[in-house]
């Protein structure tokens, strides 16, 4: 209903309630749905912080392939906000390959 700052400002509690309580599936997934409301606002900065977080969450748990969106989605984020160029993309993008190659590692 194009209410996303409500929306974020829910997701964001929730995020943070689910951290408490040690849910961090949970914890890492309303983040991301924070992160992608900040998205909606063209509020890139913020998407981006959060969506790097919500991975950080996600991958220190085990959660590789929800990391690996929540990453990709980051960069989608730097390149809405025409950073394509800022030097945190590349470290960005070496840190997708690596958790690429893990997964392909771990399918076999």
């Amino acid at each position: 209903s194009g209410k996303y700052k409500e929306a974020r400002d829910k997701f964001l509690e929730a995020s943070n309630l689910y951290e408490k309580i040690g849910n961090f599936f949970d914890a890492s997934y309303t983040l991301f749905k924070a992160a992608e409301c900040n998205f909606l606002l063209k509020d890139y900065d913020a998407a981006i912080e959060r969506f790097v977080k919500a991975a950080d969450i996600a991958l220190e748990k085990g959660y590789d392939r929800f990391g690996l969106g929540a990453l990709e989605y980051a960069l989608d984020s730097y390149k809405a906000a025409g950073k394509e160029k800022d030097k945190k993309v590349n470290e960005l993008k070496k840190r997708i390959e690596e958790v690429k190659k893990k997964l392909e590692a771990m399918a076999f």
